[in-house]
């Protein structure tokens, strides 16, 4: 028996009063596939995500996880369903330390509640967890070191550990390298494969070098609507593409940061 896609989206429509913004998607990501979506400015890419998560509502169509309906659910509903998410806009707890901050992310998802007299140092388990997710991020030695403190990179390293640390197999990531240097996203690129590994991936991105070296797959939007939904080298040849980028960018792999 096939497995539900891990995402699927059916005749998805938002507009905000008179202007529709996502015009029809379409789209079916399959689990544990790396999808990067991408598009001219204003193509709806945002939009799209914050239907995902719950952030929106949609004015017609169906968003379904793992086979589940999940238009018209709250966020944390949703992410208590499975699905995690960053932002462009770094989203950390600045006064925290960066264990404390990857510990909060997962309490939740371990089965502890709200309860005063409970002393966090006191639970081993989630510990335990913390410090492996702060080894998965490379941050040891950043530890005990106040989020607001941290490098921009290192933040958003710390970011994709709290929002992995609940245990979500699908993550959407928003412009996850938005800021950063060559050399910077070129590391952060291999932080992402590395702990995505099993999960379903979507991403946002305007720099098609992370685009196409990350993605399995490419959704192509424009206006509103998935045009192309391919590996890479489909994507880039495709004639509809091409013309929505206006050519070069995606075909020639230098000009794309792809090698």
């Amino acid at each position: 028996m096939t497995a539900a896609p891990a995402i699927e989206l059916k005749g998805l429509h938002k507009s905000f009063g008179k202007t529709e913004i996502i015009r029809g998607c379409d789209l079916a990501v399959a689990p544990g596939e790396r999808v990067g979506i991408i598009g001219p400015n204003g193509a709806g890419k945002s939009t799209l995500f914050n239907l995902i998560s719950g952030r929106f509502g949609p004015t017609s169509g169906q968003i379904l996880l793992n086979g589940k309906r999940i238009d018209g659910l709250l966020p944390y509903q949703i992410n208590r369903l499975g699905l995690a998410r960053s932002f462009q806009i770094t989203n950390i707890f600045g006064r925290l330390s960066v264990f404390e901050n990857l510990r909060c992310g997962l309490l939740w998802a371990m089965g502890y509640r709200y309860a005063f007299w409970k002393f966090l140092a006191d639970l081993r388990d989630a510990n335990e967890r913390a410090a492996q997710l702060l080894s998965m991020i490379r941050l040891e030695k950043r530890r005990d070191t106040l989020a607001m403190n941290l490098t921009y990179a290192e933040q958003r390293a710390l970011e994709i550990g709290v929002t992995i640390a609940g245990g979500a197999e699908v993550i959407l990531l928003d412009e996850p390298t938005a800021g950063m240097s060559k050399s910077e996203t070129s590391r952060f690129i291999e932080l992402i494969r590395e702990v995505t590994v099993g999960k379903t991936l979507l991403t946002v991105e305007h720099d098609m070098g992370v685009v196409f070296g990350l993605a399995d797959k490419i959704a192509v939007l424009v206006y509103g609507e998935v045009i192309a939904f391919d590996v890479p080298d489909a994507v880039r040849a495709n004639p509809r593409v091409q013309e929505a980028y206006l050519g070069s960018v995606l075909t020639d792999p230098a000009a794309a940061g792809v090698h």
